[in-house]
């Protein structure tokens, strides 16, 4: 995609935070409601962050991260990409972009989650992986489990 007007940047300083925020709540049903807080810490263990902008409007219009050792592994985390700039070639440009970055380029493995994009990351050459998927719930989080009653304990004094 050679589009003046798009820019990509893996420059965490220039990511708005509040943008980031409307961009997860208007494009991502799974990240919706993310605070700023959370989306700060989040970028800040992450390692590379692009974000995609409209140079005209001056809006972030994608992003996506990763958490990497560097050389074994990585995952690859909340790729977004607003409505209204899908279908165009960004979001296969923002994970290309995103493992090209000197810190995933020579990952082993690198794994993500999708619920309903498996096609898209089938294009880029990502395969199903059924053997080592597994997940442990976060207790300590309650907002993790919001349909599970959880009782606690009161320590003793």
């Amino acid at each position: 995609m050679n589009n003046p007007q798009i820019e990509f940047s893996d420059r965490k300083s220039e990511i708005d935070l509040y943008q980031l925020q409307e961009l997860l709540n208007i494009s991502a049903f799974w990240a919706k409601g993310r605070s700023i807080e959370d989306l700060s810490i989040a970028i800040a263990n992450s390692e590379p962050v692009i974000s995609v902008w409209d140079n005209e409007s001056e809006r972030l219009i994608g992003f996506a991260r990763a958490t990497s050792d560097g050389i074994y592994r990585a995952t690859i985390w909340d790729v977004v990409i607003h409505p209204e700039y899908r279908n165009i070639g960004l979001g296969s440009n923002l994970v290309e972009n995103l493992l090209s970055h000197p810190r995933m380029r020579w990952v082993e493995r690198v794994y993500l989650m999708t619920t309903h994009q498996q096609q898209f990351y089938k294009k880029i050459g990502f395969q199903p992986n059924t053997t080592t998927t597994m997940v442990l719930l976060n207790l300590a989080n309650l907002s993790l489990v919001p349909d599970t009653e959880v009782q606690l304990q009161e320590s003793p004094k």
